[in-house]
């Protein structure tokens, strides 16, 4: 047996290659002079197809993991409908943003980035966020994330960001997350990241819920209206709750108490009726403004401020139907930046021209073959009609002998439709550059947004990117990598940068020049855009039975304003007619937005129980109610978000947090 393990090893030996200290190459061994840049038609144009390079290493990356998504894999999806609120013909010919009221049928998935299918869905990470509308014109497809810019600028570089935050191929540790070693050490080498990493270090990575999470399009693209006016365009949604966030140690230990917490909580609220709402709202930027800012348009690592371009509302979508069936809906479902209908085209961000090629190679690995368009979910609710034949997982019946065009046969059909009748025509951009493999010198500035993202803080929103920052490079074991990160970020803020090295135990940073940046953007703090609700949040309420409170009184106070209730007591069972829904051993004060205590409680081990779970509360600065009989509380009692009736509970749970205490 031993002999037989050695032989093996020999085996295998001539299978181990080290890639470090060698020269680049591609597959077949060809040594490449560039790997940061695809190949384009001019430093601001588009991809080119001849990019062999690119297109083996995109294509490589594509295929890596099979069958879950390679990235996206942790998802939940709803379906619903999209309703406008007035016509946008102005602005764009697509028909389902033409007419007021028109209702379009949409299909939303939600995820994670970086963890599998296995992983927790509170981890820091940003968000997916991608709509199929189901249009007359086929399928529309807006493929974004809760975070307006991205990590690169240029698709080619994807791999590699994604090979960095990935578990580290030596022990596959860590499993979804970003503080390790592979990730800092991307971070610090490719500083285009800056801006994206503030985001990722803020509470936007960590959101209460995907009912109160911004989603956006990322990238740019055109719109084109009737009269061939064409605009440079951003995405938004915008959800009607507002936007709220967990605080880092709660989101942790929400990891282990409730995995799922996220799915559960979407799945729940459609099921009550509390169905997510969002509205979708535009930035446009006429084509011949496209110099007239201080940033390039194009550059994915950057935002449009909505103070200088703002976000015009097209209408609303309201999920209100759960899945039938995970797999064959979410786990099925295909999304492609591609599929756009008229009135909606590209621009050449060169993130966005990779994704255009990327996300169909995916589909042909991950879904089995071409035919994935035929699987229900991914089903246009339009006819479709071409001479695409054959291929694994084929269900249309073609009939007839025709598969080619042109014919006589079939009378050349099916046959191009002219634009006039709604036929796709790409915008007629005029392009014209060497084909080099290069990115414009406007998208050299990387830490001008990521100042200006810094300065839009608020105190406390500052606070946690400073602890979120220690945190992940304190994990970092190579100290030459925290003192590369420290020393980048302070490009963009002295103070930031200070704070961080102290913590993970570094000489402080010297003060070198930032950004002459004096503009906030406020429309990025979450703070500043609170929307205070009390609608669908979570409440535990402690009972016992010595509680001598009319419960009913506090139960209808709640549930009137649509605040969701559970009973937590220290058994499971009826109390005052009404069940007890979790106990101490099976819940938490993680999974709740506030605490309502009704009862002191006899025992001492249930009373440290109960204190527990409310000092816990406490410290994630969310709203405790009490009743006057409960004096074991009265430390806290004049604490801010700490009341003691059902009215100012209420008036206070909509706060969401109390920093202040």
């Amino acid at each position: 047996m031993v002999k037989e393990m050695n032989n093996k090893q020999q085996q295998l030996e001539a299978f181990r290659v080290s890639d470090e200290g060698q020269a680049l190459t591609t597959n077949q061994g060809l040594k490449m002079a560039e790997d940061e840049h695809s190949l384009k038609a001019g430093d601001r144009g588009p991809t080119l197809l001849e990019d062999f390079h690119f297109r083996e290493k995109m294509t490589h990356f594509d295929h890596e993991r099979i069958p879950e998504r390679v990235v996206h894999a942790r998802g939940s999806a709803a379906h619903g409908t999209f309703e406008t609120y007035e016509c946008a013909s102005d602005i764009t010919k697509a028909q389902f943003l033409n007419g007021k009221g028109t209702k379009t049928p949409v299909f939303v998935r939600f995820s994670t980035v970086a963890g599998s299918r296995g992983s927790a869905d509170t981890v820091r990470d940003a968000r997916g966020f991608a709509t199929k509308f189901y249009t007359q014109e086929g399928n529309y497809d807006l493929v974004g994330n809760n975070i307006p810019v991205f990590f690169i600028q240029d698709a080619i570089k994807f791999p590699d960001f994604i090979h960095a935050v990935k578990p580290e191929p030596n022990n596959e540790i860590p499993q979804a997350q970003s503080a390790h070693d592979t990730f800092w050490d991307f971070i610090a080498n490719n500083q285009e990241s800056a801006h994206m990493v503030m985001w990722h270090m803020s509470d936007r990575s960590i959101p209460r819920s995907y009912r109160m999470m911004e989603g956006f399009g990322v990238n740019t693209y055109r719109f084109i209206n009737k009269d061939g006016k064409a605009h440079f365009v951003k995405f938004h949604w915008k959800p009607l709750l507002g936007i709220k966030s967990l605080v880092w140690d709660e989101a942790q230990i929400i990891a282990g108490k409730d995995p799922d917490f996220h799915r559960r909580d979407l799945w729940e609220a459609i099921e009550r009726g509390d169905y997510p709402e969002y509205e979708l709202g535009v930035q446009l930027i006429p084509e011949e403004d496209e110099f007239n800012f201080s940033f390039d348009i194009l550059d994915a690592t950057k935002l449009w401020p909505e103070e200088e371009v703002p976000v015009r509302i097209l209408g609303k979508m309201t999920l209100n139907k759960n899945v039938d069936n995970f797999f064959a809906e979410t786990e099925q479902a295909a999304f492609h930046v591609g599929h756009v209908v008229p009135g909606i085209d590209f621009s050449n961000d060169p993130l966005l021209q990779g994704r255009l090629f990327s996300y169909t190679d995916t589909q042909l690995i991950r879904l089995g073959g071409p035919n994935f368009h035929e699987i229900p979910i991914n089903k246009p609710i339009c006819p479709f009609h071409n001479n695409q034949r054959d291929g694994y997982g084929r269900q249309t019946i073609n009939v007839g002998q025709v598969s080619y065009h042109k014919n006589s046969l079939a009378n050349n059909t099916p046959r191009p439709v002219p634009v006039e009748e709604g036929g796709y025509a790409h915008y007629e951009e005029k392009v014209d550059g060497h084909k080099v493999r290069a990115r414009s010198d406007s998208f050299k500035d990387h830490f001008s947004q990521a100042r200006l993202f810094w300065l839009s803080m608020t105190d406390i929103e500052k606070k946690h990117i400073i602890d979120a920052f220690s945190f992940e490079v304190g994990k970092v074991k190579n100290k030459t990598i925290r003192r590369q990160v420290v020393d980048m970020f302070a490009h963009v803020s002295h103070t930031l940068a200070t704070n961080l090295a102290d913590n993970v135990g570094l000489a402080l940073p010297q003060k070198v020049e930032v950004p002459n940046i004096q503009q906030t953007s406020p429309a990025v703090s979450q703070e500043l855009n609170s929307v205070d609700s009390v609608k669908t949040r979570k409440v535990a309420i402690l009972v016992s039975e010595n509680s001598a409170h009319n419960l009913d009184e506090i139960l209808t106070s709640l549930t009137k304003e649509h605040i969701i209730v559970e009973l937590i007591s220290t058994k499971q069972g009826m109390y005052q007619h009404h069940e007890i829904n979790q106990t101490f051993a099976t819940a938490t004060s993680v999974l709740y937005d506030g605490v309502y205590v009704t009862t002191p409680f006899a025992d001492a081990n249930d009373q440290n129980k109960a204190l527990h779970f409310i000092q816990e509360a406490f410290d994630h600065s969310k709203t405790i109610g009490y009743t006057e009989n409960v004096s074991y509380l009265q430390a806290i009692a004049n604490k801010n978000g700490v009341t003691n009736s059902p009215e100012s509970f209420m008036q206070a749970l909509a706060k969401h947090r109390h920093w202040v205490r």
